[in-house]
């Protein structure tokens, strides 16, 4: 496995995070490596235009358009989430983003911000994410994040938390690609157990 190093801040949390969670896994912005691994993790903190520009900066968005049209498994972070979406949107700039699911990453609503502390997730039906964790609570620390839509794919499962009125999108899971609003690799046994799935799903993709 192979965890995308283009500079963002949790890149060795994430790692250690999968690491304890039985992955054999490697921190490498070498595109080879990360086309060749059974799985690549995309984490991120702070501002999305940043996230974007790192990731331009070590050909990230070719690595996840070549994995997506091979049905490679990708896992979003946090930054690496919303990076997953097509727009964002901070201070008045936009950015573009990566485009494998619709929706616009914008300033939640509520208040306080930023969103952070532990918090519930409604899990989608059928979810595989949240399987044997459905009623835990996440870590979230974040100010914006995406709105459900009425355009939402049907062959995307999106689950949900609110804070402060304000309901957006948690989770997603479609197709080969997870990604998390929230911080699985702090997010306790809980987010360990989260991680477990995913690599479980790697296996099956062998």
């Amino acid at each position: 496995m192979a965890v995308l190093d283009y500079g963002s801040g949790n890149l060795h949390s994430a790692t250690r995070a999968l690491a304890a969670a039985g992955a054999d896994v490697v921190l490498t912005a070498d595109a080879a490596v990360c086309l060749a691994a059974d799985g690549l993790v995309v984490p991120g903190v702070g501002a999305f235009a940043a996230c974007m520009a790192g990731l331009e900066a070590v050909g990230g968005r070719e690595i996840v358009a070549r994995r997506l049209a091979d049905g490679g498994p990708i896992l979003g972070i946090c930054v690496g989430h919303q990076v997953l979406f097509d727009l964002g949107v901070e201070h008045g700039a936009q950015a573009d983003g990566l485009g494998l699911f619709p929706g616009v990453v914008e300033e939640l609503a509520a208040r306080p911000l930023p969103h952070m502390g532990w918090n519930t997730v409604e899990p989608a039906a059928g979810s595989r994410m949240f399987a044997g964790v459905e009623g835990e609570r996440f870590y979230f620390v974040h100010s914006y994040g995406v709105h459900p839509s009425a355009s939402w794919p049907s062959d995307a499962l999106a689950s949900f938390t609110e804070h402060g009125g304000d309901r957006f999108i948690a989770a997603v899971e479609r197709g080969a690609v997870w990604s998390t609003q929230f911080h699985p690799e702090k997010s306790g046994e809980a987010g360990a157990r989260l991680l477990r799935n995913w690599i479980a799903t790697l296996k099956e993709a062998e």
